[in-house]
């Protein structure tokens, strides 16, 4: 009798719910309908807007081409990207209209301006206007200790989105790997939208160290250590790169630094017959200006860094491989070793890494051979390079790698970390001869640095000159061209 009543108030279950069925349905329909109404209409005002701004005072329509780079007064390799860039178009297109989004709100367009020739010796040739940004901490890394790739990503749409409001251009190119923003600009703003991807957001390596309960600076060793845990942020970060994917390949066009980023790109957004590799713009001439037979300028051997002090990039490895160096009876004695760390800093984060790799030094006792140089110019930069015996670089996949070109243009031996970018298309034979050497360890740095100072001057010569003729393909001349053939396709 209880089971024939229990399969009653089932049956009268489900024909409650089949009941709300169809009048859900509708009304799905009905909200999907105002949904596409409210978003057209959003479209349409924002066409107008554009079009406001695309008329210039003469009455004549300006084609206004945006970039959005949040960070674009930061010292790294992807600000000299964005320089380059607008200087290339503005060469071709002069009567363009250029805008930058910026979330730099703390310095003034002209310090920007003399930021960027300070640091990477560009000028640009006609004016550029600055749209400052106030919800740029949404994109901070420090709002997000967990599900840390999903809050930017998802802050980085609130930030396209103010960046709309306060100008709708007719093509837009995200210079700084913000792929969530492109359909907003593409969809709702009507623009022609292109990508230079630096570093992909997630990437099939990311998905392996999850996948193999690895420990990296983006995997916490408490998830590695837990099974389950580490199952969850497997499914979190397949289901992130599915949507990732999508929105990226929301992009006309599609631009990559490195043969690194191109696999990954072409795996996730599934866009391969509009994207190319463009290699950053590298600075080679400057460099190849400093003479190979220079005498250094201070006794024994320098040992210098140049890189962001971001997590990544690995510091402490240069840190602790280096104190190792010093723990080896090499030809030299310890005091005439020095480690120079030349980057920039972006934020509070990266004033407290620096301060913890300070800390390191202590520790290690090596503080009196070790010295930090912050956000320093490009003559004081390149002061040091003409100095320099070795240029270490320790970021695991590093997605290019102009500090790596830089060294080697400018003739100081590199040790670069023996993945991505420097081990697919910089650190590699030329003419079959040695340009450079890889590494991975701690111990593979230290055993390298010292077999480097045991070679000949003649030997470590022939090594500078070999690095030095290979790397004329990463020039400002090479991406210049590169990069206007890849965007002409927007002005179609």
């Amino acid at each position: 009798m209880a089971a024939a009543k229990d399969s009653w108030c089932v049956c009268e279950l489900l024909r409650f719910f089949y009941s709300l069925f169809f009048p859900g349905l509708i009304v799905c329909g009905i909200l999907c309908v105002f949904l596409v109404i409210a978003l057209w209409g959003i479209r349409l005002l924002l066409q107008r807007k554009k079009w406001s701004m695309s008329t210039s005072k003469n009455g004549k329509k300006q084609t206004v081409i945006a970039f959005f780079h949040p960070y674009c007064n930061a010292g790294g390799g992807g600000e000299r990207v964005l320089w380059c860039a607008l200087r290339t178009l503005q060469k071709k297109y002069p009567e363009a209209f250029y805008v930058v989004y910026t979330g730099d709100v703390n310095v003034s367009g002209q310090q920007i301006l003399e930021g960027a020739f300070r640091r990477f010796n560009i000028r640009l040739i006609h004016p550029v206007q600055f749209v400052f940004l106030r919800k740029r901490h949404l994109v901070e890394e420090s709002c997000y200790p967990h599900f840390t790739l999903l809050g930017q990503s998802l802050g980085s749409i609130f930030l396209g989105w103010e960046a709309l409001m306060q100008c709708v251009p007719d093509l837009y190119i995200d210079s700084m790997g913000y792929a969530f923003t492109l359909p907003l600009f593409k969809y709702l703003g009507g623009c022609q939208v292109g990508s230079y991807v630096h570093y992909p957001t997630i990437s099939t390596d990311m998905l392996s160290v999850v996948k193999n309960q690895n420990a990296r600076f983006n995997n916490a060793a408490f998830i590695t250590r837990n099974p389950f845990l580490s199952k969850v942020k497997l499914i979190y970060y397949y289901l992130f790169a599915s949507v990732y994917g999508l929105v990226g390949s929301c992009s006309d066009v599609v631009m990559v630094n490195s043969s690194w980023t191109l696999n990954h790109i072409l795996s996730l957004w599934k866009v391969g017959n509009c994207t190319n590799i463009v290699y950053p713009p590298c600075d080679v001439q400057t460099f190849l200006d400093i003479p190979l037979h220079e005498k250094k300028m201070i006794p024994g051997h320098l040992f210098i860094s140049i890189g962001q002090f971001r997590p990544e990039k690995n510091h402490p490895l240069q840190i602790r491989a280096f104190a190792k160096l010093l723990s080896k009876k090499v030809a030299e004695s310890p005091s005439s070793l020095k480690l120079v760390l030349i980057g920039g800093c972006r934020n509070k984060d990266d004033e407290l890494r620096v301060n913890q790799l300070r800390g390191l030094c202590e520790d290690l006792k090596v503080q009196e051979n070790v010295e930090f140089k912050i956000n320093i110019p490009f003559d004081e930069l390149k002061k040091y390079l003409s100095e320099a015996t070795v240029g270490l670089h320790t970021m695991w996949n590093e997605h290019f790698g102009i500090g790596v070109v830089e060294c080697m243009a400018a003739g100081t031996i590199i040790l670069a970390h023996n993945s991505g970018g420097p081990k697919l298309d910089i650190v590699v034979p030329h003419e079959g001869e040695v340009t450079g050497f890889l590494a991975e360890s701690e111990e593979d740095y230290a055993e390298t640095m010292a077999h480097i100072l045991s070679l000949s001057t003649e030997k470590r010569l022939q090594i500078r000159k070999n690095a030095r003729a290979s790397v004329s393909r990463f020039s400002d001349q090479e991406f210049e061209v590169s990069f206007l053939s890849s965007v002409e396709k927007l002005f179609q």
